[in-house]
């Protein structure tokens, strides 16, 4: 390959063989860049930017970083291009990429094509054309609700995405509301007060519903910590969300970035959004009876005998499920930690081994503190690790309300970020007064499309997100929480409905199979 001149056009062919040969390569704003030298620096995690090689990535970038930032991208600039750019397939999604000296014919693969080189594992032929028939019928549904996937249609919606991003700057959204912020954090100060004048007097129900309260609280400052929505400074946000993530909850926030930064890109594609892979548990589509593979833990997620036996029922062991969330985000902590999956280079090298000793502090004070020093008996210890634990259960429901009913479908790369994330994303309404209930939480599609802005003033974009909607055609997803509810559990119930027919196709088969053999032998 020739040096690069950042001021030179490269044409897509180019471009092309550049990701052939390993590259990372995205466009900003008609600029080439190539990211392989902070691919390791990455706060936001190496898979983050791996979905966009290949694309025009102008909104998302622009979106999810500071002012600093990019006015940074100017030292990975290898060149320019000219005219629209037109998305196509990353490798990690399955994309196929030509060197200069391949042959011209080599095609570019459909995503289905692309899923071929994870080979799954054998299916009978109905399975197999009864999960086809299902994701004809999601990808039909899909393209008759929104709008066309083409350039001109897209090219349209982007554009007015950005004059909006435009009139948020104008309307001083991203700028935060601190008196805000020093009333979250009476509500805070006044639920940690109650917790321990309970514990001090006995009152260990209380104590434990006041202490969870408080984590559920305190989790929404530090989600918008880890989207700089705070400061906007980078560094100072981060010491914000990994102090309260880590000794006051034992949780990394450096796991949640890795993972919620991909989640923000590809939104709901089962895949390669790990936000929405909870085999064996939930299967949110019924793509996953096919046992797919995982882009981001990098192995197949099995739809084993333990998936075939809870699937079904998964609508009724929805709310049971999420009472013990927070176990599971421990569990994916420490082996975040464990593993040393952040970045060990560049200003987030320190962020580990900060949470570690955090998380060390955390049990510390919970675990012996309160838990084995303050209470009288395992059974009442027991009891309060349970309660304070289970009281944090309309957090985790609001993790997946605004996602688990909301399309999964593959419209392909042409569709535009701004039309991905109000298909995949829905809001709930509610009454101003609730707004600290919900912790910013209940505005999910207009966070998804300006994921910075601060959560105080996300009641006053959704006004701005909805006159978008409205002239750009895209439907706007917004339900009460009980109707949000209704729906996420109605989906949960239709694909356990799928599993369960499923289940009974393959039954017949085997029947059928045993019945030839045995007649075949007599």
């Amino acid at each position: 390959m020739r040096q690069s001149d950042p001021t030179e056009i490269l044409s897509p062919r180019y471009i092309g063989a550049l990701i052939a040969e390993g590259n990372s390569i995205i466009i900003v704003d008609q600029k080439v860049l190539r990211l392989d030298a902070w691919i390791p620096y990455h706060p936001g995690g190496h898979k983050t930017i791996q979905h966009v090689v290949g694309k025009d990535a102008t909104d998302e970038f622009t979106v999810f970083h500071s002012d600093n930032t990019r006015a940074s991208i100017h030292r990975y600039q290898i060149g320019r291009i000219e005219g629209r750019w037109e998305n196509v397939i990353p490798p990690i999604q399955g994309g196929i990429y030509r060197r200069l000296d391949d042959s011209e014919t080599c095609p570019q693969p459909t995503m289905e094509q692309a899923l071929k080189d994870h080979p799954e594992p054998e299916q009978d032929e109905d399975e197999i054309t009864f999960i086809d028939a299902q994701t004809k019928q999601e990808i039909q549904l899909t393209r008759s609700t929104y709008p066309a996937v083409d350039s001109a249609t897209q090219d349209h919606i982007i554009q007015r995405y950005r004059e909006l991003h435009e009139q948020i700057q104008t309307e001083g959204l991203y700028n935060c509301n601190y008196i805000a912020y020093a009333w979250e954090f009476a509500r805070c100060v006044a639920l940690l007060s109650a917790m321990l004048i309970a514990l001090r007097w006995g009152w260990y129900t209380t104590s434990a519903i006041c202490l969870g309260m408080f984590w559920s609280q305190m989790v929404f400052a530090a989600h918008d910590a880890g989207h700089m929505g705070i400061t906007h400074n980078y560094t100072i946000d981060t010491l914000i969300g990994m102090t309260i993530a880590a000794p006051i909850g034992g949780l990394s926030l450096g796991w949640w970035k890795r993972t919620h930064n991909v989640h923000h890109i590809i939104t709901n594609a089962p895949e390669h959004d790990p936000d929405n892979q909870h085999l064996p548990v939930f299967a949110v589509n019924h793509r996953f009876f096919t046992s797919l593979p995982s882009t981001y833990h990098e192995r197949t997620m099995p739809y084993n005998n333990l998936a075939r036996a809870l699937v079904p029922y998964q609508a009724g062991l929805y709310y049971i499920i999420l009472l013990f969330g927070r176990f599971n985000l421990y569990i994916q902590s420490w082996l975040f930690l464990f593993h040393a999956q952040g970045p060990r280079k560049g200003p987030a090298k320190w962020h580990r081994w900060y949470e570690v000793l955090g998380n060390i502090i955390f049990w510390l004070w919970f675990g012996y503190g309160l838990l084995y020093r303050s209470l009288p008996t395992p059974g009442t210890r027991i009891t309060y690790l349970l309660i304070s634990h289970m009281v944090t259960m309309p957090l985790h429901v609001q993790f997946t309300l605004s996602h688990f009913a909301m399309s999964t479908a593959d419209l392909g790369p042409l569709e535009s970020f701004a039309q991905r994330m109000l298909r995949t994303t829905m809001d709930v309404d509610c009454p101003e007064w609730l707004d600290w209930f919900h912790g910013g939480l209940q505005f999910q599609a207009v966070h998804h499309l300006f994921p910075r802005v601060p959560r105080h003033n996300l009641r006053r974009a959704q006004r701005l997100v909805i006159g978008f909607c409205r002239d750009v055609g895209i439907p706007y997803a917004l339900y009460g929480f009980v109707g949000g509810n209704c729906k996420v559990v109605g989906s949960l119930a239709e694909v356990g409905r799928q599993a369960a027919v499923l289940e009974k196709c393959r039954g017949r088969v085997t029947r059928d199979v045993f019945t030839r053999e045995f007649t075949s032998r007599k």
